[in-house]
């Protein structure tokens, strides 16, 4: 019925106010506060590892995640992508990209910078570095690289840790990972794993 005195506008209006307001308070509840708590409780129990974010221990000591990105400078070690997640990079709460458009000077000077550090890096490589070697992914915590990047670091990574770089590209292979299901993504190397089983000790 469609209300006609001021007194039936008013209930009206305040009815629908109500209804807003009871309709707000439950999804709140429902989808701000008992779903996130069912699905926290759920990853908890199913996936303990992953849900505390995939932390490796040493000795009691988290030393990375497999599924954060972190920066590896050294040379005996194989760099992951650049970040711009946070102000010194790597920020795993402040992620995100540079918001850069491909016209951006910035974007551009910043990107020719990074092409010449990384051939500086690998003087060994005559081409130019792979692309993700020298552009930020979208989360700026990117743990991996594809394989032509990890392949490429092979030269300086055996001559920093005096190795034999097929031993380096060995172990190098023996991370790639393919696509999931065989079908999603690209293949990939995630640069922590790799970077801790070169540190791995070798059985003589």
């Amino acid at each position: 019925m469609i209300p006609t005195t001021s007194a039936d506008r008013k209930e009206s209006t305040l009815s629908h106010l109500v209804t807003a307001l009871l309709f707000t308070v439950v999804t709140v509840v429902i989808f701000g506060l008992i779903y996130p708590a069912a699905i926290a409780l759920v990853g908890g129990l199913a996936f303990p590892h992953q849900a505390a974010g995939s932390v490796v221990f040493v000795n009691g000591k988290p030393i990375g995640s497999t599924i954060i990105g972190q920066l590896f400078s050294k040379p005996q070690y194989f760099h992951g992508r650049p970040s711009a997640a946070g102000k010194n990079g790597y920020d795993p709460t402040n992620t995100g990209g540079t918001n850069l458009g491909p016209t951006s000077k910035k974007l551009i000077d910043t990107t020719k910078a990074t092409i010449a550090s990384v051939k500086k890096e690998n003087p060994a490589e005559a081409g130019p570095p792979p692309m993700d070697l020298v552009t930020s992914s979208g989360s700026g915590i990117d743990p991996d690289i594809s394989p032509e990047a990890a392949y490429y670091q092979v030269a300086r990574v055996s001559a920093a840790r005096h190795l034999p770089a097929a031993a380096v590209r060995t172990i190098v292979d023996a991370h790639v990972a393919g696509r999931t299901l065989g079908i999603l993504g690209e293949p990939r190397v995630n640069v922590f794993e790799l970077n801790r089983a070169l540190d791995a000790p070798t059985t003589p």
